[in-house]
C-alpha cells in the first residue's frame, strides 16, 4: 500500500510539473502576442501621423488636389456652368450633388478634416475586413488581423493615392463590405449597395452577387437605390448627368486621358497597346463580358464556400477590370483579395499575399526593370494583378483537404558548429526545397531596386569625394600598392587588351552571379538559400560603406593622370555616362562590389563545385574582375580589399545567425525526393446562403 502511494505521489508531481511548463508555455506565447499587438498598434499610430505631415506640409495647391476641385476658389462646386466643365471632374453627377453642402465650409480647415476623416474611413475599413475573415480563424490572428489590416491599408498606393488627392474612393468599398458583413436587413444592404453604385457606377456588379447567393430582395433593393440616386441627380443637374451618362459614356473621357498609365482597366491597356476606335471598343467588351463571366461565378464560388470575404475582393476585382476607367485610388478591391489561400504546401501560402502586397505597395518601377519586352507587364502590373484574382489564381476551398493543414515544409537538420552558441538565431531554419521562383524573382527585383536607390542618393557631392580619393591614394603610396596608373596606361596602349577589360567590366557583374544563383536554385535549394544570404549580406554592408565614405574612383580623380577606358575624357564637373549618367552614384566606389561580388562567385564555386577544374576556372573571374576595375580606372586597390571585407563579413554574418552551410546527408534525399501529399479527411463544407450572413 505504502509503495502504492509513492508511486501516486510521483505520478501526481510528474502531471503537476508538466501542467505547469504548458502554463508557462502558454503565458509566454500570451506575453509575446500582446507585444507584438502593441507594437503594431504603435505602427498603425506613426503611419496615420506620418500621412497626415505628408498631406499637410504639401503646398494649398498640391495637397488635395480633387478636393480643391470641387471645394476651392475656381472650384465646380463655386461655379455656375456644369461640373465637367474644368475638365478636373470625374465623379458621378450624384456625387455633385452629394458634395454641394462642402460649398460653405472650402476654408482651410477643411483640408485637415478631410485628411482626418479619410483616416478613420481607411481604420473602419481595415477593421470589418479583418473581422470578415473566413472562418476558423485563430486567437492570436484575431487580435493581430486589426492592425495589420489597417497597416496594409496605410501602405497600399491607393489609399496613399487618395489620401494626396483628397478623393472619396474609399467610401464605396467601405459601402460594399458594410452591406455585406455589417447589415443584417436585407433592404438596408441593398441600400448601402446602391449608395456604393451611384458613387461608382461599375459597383452595381455587386447586385448580381446578391442575386446569385440567394439575397434577391437586397439586389433588387440596390438597383433601386441606384436609380433613385441616379435620378435625383438627373433631376437636379439634367447637363451634367447627360454630359457623364451620354457624352462620356459614364465618365470614360473624363480626368486624365484614357490611355494614361494612372489608368489600369482593360479599355486603358487596350488604348496603350495601340488599339483604337471600334476595334478597340469591341475588344474591350467581348473581354469585359469574359471577366464578368468567369469572375461573378468564381465569385458565387467562394461566397457559397464560406470565403465570403474573398467573393467580395473577385467581385471588386472583376470592377477594376471592366469599368471604363479604373484610376489608382479605386484598386482597395485587389488588395482585399490578400485573404485566399493559394498553394497545397506551407511554404507556398506566403506567395501570393507577398506578391499583392508588393504590387499594391511600391511602384512599378521597382517590381520590374526598364527592359523592352516586361514594360508592357510594368505599365500594366495593378491590372494584371486584378485580373489574376479575379479569373486566375486557384484560391483553395475550405473543403479542401490542404485548407488548415498544408503540406509542411522541409528544414535542415542543424548542423554542429565550431561555437556552442552558433546559430545565434535558431529560429532561422533552411528549407531544403527552393523558394517559388515568381516570388524569388519579385524579392530580388525590389531589394536590388531599393539598393540603387540607397547607393544614389549616398552621395555627399564631388569636393569630398574627391578628398577622399586623395586619402586613398596616399594610403596606397604608404603601403607601395599604387600601382592603378602604371596598369591604366599600360593597358590603354594595348588595344585588344584594353577591349577586353572593358568589355569584361561591363560584362559579367551581373551575368556570373545571377548564373549561379540560378544553377543553385535549380540543382542545390539548400545551398542556395545560405549562399543568397550570404551575397545579401555583403550587399547591406557595401551600401553602408557608400552612406559613410563617398569616393572618387580614380578615372574622376583630376591632375592625376587617368583614362576612362570605358566611357572616355570626361567633364568632371558634369559627367556623361550615356544612360547611366541619372541613374548611378559615381561616387559609390568604397567598397567595390565589382570585385567583391565577383569574390562570392570564386568563394561559391570552389565550395560547391564537384570537379577541381570547376573551382579553378571560378577563380579565374575575380582574377579577371580585379585587373579589369583597376586598368579601366574605376576602382582603388583598396576599393577591391573593402569588396573581400564585406563579403568575408556577408559569409560570417550568415554563417552565425543561421549556422554551418553544411546539410547532412539524409536531408540531402529529402531535398532530392518530390514533395509528398498526404491525404487529409475534408472538413464539411461550410455554405452561406447569402452574402450577409
Amino acid at each position: 500500500m505504502e509503495r502504492w502511494e509513492g508511486r501516486r505521489s510521483v505520478t501526481n508531481a510528474d502531471h503537476s510539473v508538466r501542467g505547469g511548463a504548458v502554463a508557462d508555455a502558454m503565458t509566454n506565447t500570451e506575453t509575446r502576442t500582446g507585444l507584438t499587438r502593441v507594437l503594431l498598434w504603435l505602427i498603425v499610430a506613426v503611419l496615420a501621423v506620418r500621412q497626415m505631415a505628408v498631406v499637410l506640409r504639401q503646398p494649398p495647391g498640391e495637397r488635395l488636389t480633387d478636393l480643391e476641385t470641387w471645394t476651392g476658389e475656381n472650384g465646380v462646386l463655386h461655379v455656375t456652368g456644369s461640373l465637367y466643365d474644368s475638365g478636373r471632374f470625374t465623379g458621378t453627377p450624384f456625387a455633385g450633388l452629394v458634395l454641394k453642402p462642402l460649398t460653405a465650409s472650402a476654408e482651410a480647415a477643411l483640408g485637415i478634416a478631410w485628411t482626418f476623416g479619410t483616416l478613420l474611413l481607411v481604420a473602419a475599413l481595415g477593421v470589418v475586413a479583418a473581422r470578415a475573415l473566413p472562418a476558423p480563424v485563430g486567437r492570436r490572428t484575431a487580435l493581430l488581423a486589426v492592425p495589420v489590416a489597417i497597416i496594409l491599408l496605410m501602405l497600399s498606393l491607393p489609399v496613399r493615392n487618395t489620401l494626396h488627392l483628397g478623393q472619396t474612393s474609399i467610401l464605396p468599398v467601405l459601402l460594399v463590405l458594410l452591406a455585406c458583413f455589417v447589415a443584417r436587413d436585407h433592404r438596408l444592404q441593398g441600400v448601402l449597395v446602391g449608395l456604393a453604385a451611384a458613387l461608382q457606377p461599375t459597383l452595381l456588379l455587386f447586385a448580381a452577387l446578391l442575386w446569385l447567393t440567394g439575397k434577391r430582395r437586397a439586389s433588387a433593393a440596390s438597383v433601386a437605390t441606384f436609380a433613385f440616386c441616379t435620378a435625383a441627380a438627373w433631376a437636379a443637374v439634367p447637363k451634367d448627368s447627360w454630359t457623364y451618362w451620354v457624352h462620356h459614356a459614364a465618365g470614360a473621357g473624363l480626368g486624365e486621358r484614357p490611355d494614361s498609365l494612372a489608368n489600369q482597366s482593360l479599355h486603358g491597356a487596350l488604348l496603350r497597346l495601340g488599339f483604337e476606335g471600334p476595334t478597340e471598343i469591341a475588344l474591350f467588351l467581348v473581354l469585359a463580358a469574359a471577366v464578368i463571366v468567369v469572375g461573378v461565378r468564381r465569385a458565387v464560388r467562394y461566397a457559397q464556400d464560406g470565403q465570403l470575404l474573398l467573393a467580395v475582393a473577385v467581385t471588386g476585382c472583376v470592377v477594376v477590370a471592366v469599368s471604363p476607367t479604373a484610376w489608382q485610388h479605386q484598386l482597395l478591391w485587389v488588395l482585399l483579395a490578400v485573404v485566399g489561400k493559394v498553394g497545397k504546401r506551407a511554404s507556398d501560402r506566403l506567395v501570393w499575399p507577398a506578391v499583392v502586397v508588393l504590387v499594391l505597395t511600391l511602384p512599378g518601377k521597382m517590381l520590374l526593370p526598364n527592359v523592352g519586352l516586361v514594360i508592357p507587364v510594368r505599365d500594366n502590373v495593378l491590372l494584371i494583378a486584378a485580373l489574376g484574382a479575379a479569373c486566375l489564381a486557384p484560391f483553395l476551398l475550405r473543403t479542401s483537404p490542404h485548407w488548415q493543414q498544408p503540406i509542411p515544409t522541409d528544414y535542415a537538420k542543424p548542423v554542429a558548429a565550431r561555437w556552442r552558441r552558433v546559430p545565434l538565431l535558431p529560429f532561422w531554419r533552411r528549407a531544403l526545397h527552393r523558394p517559388n521562383l515568381l516570388l524569388e524573382l519579385l524579392l530580388i527585383r525590389v531589394v536590388y531596386s531599393a539598393y540603387a536607390q540607397v547607393r544614389l542618393a549616398a552621395t555627399a557631392g564631388r569636393p569630398l569625394a574627391e578628398e577622399h580619393g586623395r586619402q586613398i591614394h596616399a594610403i596606397e603610396q604608404w603601403l607601395h600598392i599604387d600601382i592603378e596608373l602604371w596598369v591604366n596606361q599600360t593597358v590603354v596602349q594595348i588595344t585588344w587588351l584594353r577591349e577586353f577589360f572593358d568589355y569584361y567590366y561591363l560584362t559579367f557583374h551581373f551575368i556570373v552571379p545571377l548564373t549561379i544563383l540560378g544553377v543553385l536554385y535549380a540543382r542545390r535549394p539548400a545551398d542556395y538559400r545560405w549562399v543568397r544570404s550570404s551575397i545579401g549580406f555583403a550587399t547591406l554592408l557595401a551600401l553602408v560603406g557608400f552612406w559613410l565614405y563617398p569616393l572618387a574612383p580614380p578615372r574622376l580623380m583630376p591632375g592625376l593622370g587617368f583614362i576612362d577606358t570605358v566611357h572616355g575624357v570626361q567633364d568632371f564637373a558634369k559627367p556623361d555616362y550615356g544612360t547611366l549618367t541619372t541613374v548611378t552614384n559615381q561616387y559609390a566606389a568604397m567598397p567595390s562590389l565589382h570585385f567583391g561580388w565577383s569574390l562570392w562567385c570564386g568563394v561559391v564555386i570552389v565550395m560547391l563545385a564537384p570537379k577541381l577544374w570547376m573551382k579553378a576556372l571560378g577563380l579565374l573571374h575575380p582574377l579577371f574582375t580585379i585587373a579589369a576595375i583597376v586598368a579601366t580606372a574605376n576602382h582603388w586597390v583598396l576599393d577591391a580589399a573593402g569588396g573581400a571585407l564585406v563579403v568575408s563579413l556577408g559569409f560570417g554574418l550568415t554563417y552565425l545567425l543561421s549556422g554551418p552551410r553544411k546539410v547532412m546527408a539524409d536531408d540531402k534525399k529529402v531535398a532530392a525526393e518530390p514533395v509528398k501529399q498526404p491525404v487529409e479527411p475534408a472538413p464539411e463544407p461550410v455554405r452561406a446562403e447569402a452574402v450577409g450572413k
